[in-house]
């Protein structure tokens, strides 16, 4: 073999076993990323679950409370006529 082809044929043998190696590398890479993915979306789910618990929880005790307290609200309902009580202020 001339020295050409020798050199020819280990910069493509050489430069096939780059490309196998970084693909390889780049699978695992994005299968990591996948995973950590799946783990994020695991985690969130998890606090997804407490928070409708907790969510739960509290309307429990709510609906406890009332029963057992007379509950008002805190601001006094509207007058139906908004306007008429502007213009009765206004006439006098």
């Amino acid at each position: 073999m001339s020295r050409a082809s020798k050199l020819t044929l280990f910069g493509t043998s050489c430069m096939a076993a780059g490309i196998i190696v970084f693909v390889h590398y780049s699978q695992q890479a994005e299968k990591a990323a996948m995973h950590a993915g799946v783990i994020r979306d695991i985690e969130q789910q998890k606090v997804k679950k407490e928070r409708q618990a907790d969510f739960e929880m509290q309307k429990a005790l709510e609906e406890e409370y009332r029963k057992i307290q007379q509950v008002h609200d805190a601001v006094p309902p509207a007058s139906t006529s908004v306007s008429g009580a502007v213009s009765g202020d206004a006439q006098e």
